[in-house]
């Protein structure tokens, strides 16, 4: 399975991804080649290698054309209302009109809600009202679109993250001064989970772009996974930190748990027969969110003949702790029994199938020569749904298409 570990010692901007993940050897052309189907004019990307403390690495600059008497774009608005102070709808109508894969405009797309909302809370405006124009918006759009592609170039499983290391002190932007890490930064942070540890240099290393990215993409924040590491890539930053500003991320193979060794796993159950509907239905919205690999609920009949359900929840040996602790945060319980089960699992991977109707993603299991195919739910009935198909018709020319193509 291909993993990316993205190493932030000195924080993560949009610039610094895209630089780090070409250093990694994606294709400079083809990377251009998919920014052009963006159909975004008024920048020129400019792609170069540059040394900083005797290391090489990738240096990204989205340079504004439209105003080229600009030295310094994000500091100056004077024009505030020309295209460049686009909105969350416009910058989604960009993405969705373009012909980018399915993949590469859900993650723009995710990333650019995620930022939204940050601002929009900081601001306190609708997420719909909050202008792109911070981030200067051609940047940001260049920096995570273009993130996605590369990606989707790399053909990456798995993205994981170190903590993320943050400045401090105050930093100058369109609205006057305000502390570091930023509000919009802090906002995305906050309720995450994320670890963020503050250093004393004494600038900003943390944009709300790169944040946007790292947050949408990492399953998890801390040392590196065990292993094998194919290729390492830099991704220089701008700014004059005093220590080593870039941003190192890492390319590598992580085994499949072994073929036949079945892999653990702990169930958490718990009876509950005072809980509402809607709160069970809630919690279990949450356990999901928070990784858990399963969670159902099993009608029962408790003492007095009283009508309850039983929680199982099925998790990782990691994710134990703090699925246990949603669950006494969430419920009426006030226990919960735990068991450490073995599982045999098929192996997994996801598939892009090409039918007449578009592209939709296919799981795969495949294990000692048996094979399963199930299309991904959400495609086929977004699918369904713009071309008047049933949801039949569609599921079953993605499966004709597996199988015979």
């Amino acid at each position: 399975m291909k993993v990316l570990y993205f190493d932030c010692f000195s924080g993560i901007s949009g610039d610094m991804t895209l630089g780090a993940l070409l250093d990694l050897g994606v294709d400079e052309q083809s990377l251009r080649r998919e920014l052009d189907k963006l159909k975004l004019d008024g920048y020129k990307l400019v792609i170069g290698k540059s040394i900083k403390n005797g290391i090489t690495g990738m240096d990204v600059n989205v340079i504004l054309t439209t105003h080229h008497h600009h030295s310094d774009h994000s500091h100056t608005h004077t024009h505030a209302h020309d295209h460049h102070a686009r909105n969350l709808r416009d910058i989604e109508l960009l993405i969705e009109e373009s012909d980018l894969s399915l993949g590469v405009k859900n993650f723009g797309k995710k990333v650019f809600r995620e930022i939204a909302a940050a601002e929009a809370k900081v601001h306190d405006k609708d997420i719909y009202e909050v202008h792109f124009h911070e981030v200067g918006a051609v940047d940001s759009i260049v920096d995570i679109v273009g993130t996605a592609i590369c990606l989707d170039l790399l053909g990456v499983d798995r993205v994981y993250a170190s903590k993320l290391y943050d400045g401090h002190g105050f930093i100058e932007c369109q609205h006057g001064i305000i502390p570091v890490p930023v509000p919009a930064v802090m906002e995305m942070l906050s309720g995450s989970r994320i670890p963020l540890i503050q250093t004393d240099i004494n600038t900003e290393l943390i944009t709300p772009t790169g944040m946007g990215i790292i947050k949408s993409l990492s399953l998890g924040f801390g040392t590196m996974p065990e292993m094998s590491v194919d290729r390492v890539g830099y991704g220089m930053g701008k700014r004059e930190t005093g220590g080593f500003n870039a941003l190192r991320v890492v390319i590598g193979t992580m085994d499949e748990a072994e073929k036949d060794t079945p892999n653990e796993i702990v169930l958490l159950e718990t009876n509950i027969d005072d809980m509402s509907g809607e709160a069970l239905g809630y919690t279990m919205e949450q356990l999901f969110e928070n990784g858990a690999l399963d969670v159902f609920y099993t009608p029962i009949f408790m003492k007095k003949n009283r009508p309850a359900v039983i929680l199982t929840v099925i998790a990782t040996i990691q994710n134990e702790e703090k699925l246990a602790d949603m669950i006494l945060r969430e419920t009426t319980t006030l226990g919960i029994r735990r068991s450490r089960c073995q599982r045999y699992c098929m192996n997994r991977e996801i598939v892009k199938a090409s039918t007449e109707f578009g592209d939709v993603r296919v799981k795969v299991a495949s294990r000692n020569g048996i094979v399963k195919y199930a299309p991904e739910y959400d495609d086929c009935r977004n699918m369904a749904r713009k071309t008047g198909q049933t949801f039949i018709e569609v599921y079953n020319a993605v499966l004709r298409q597996v199988v015979e193509g």
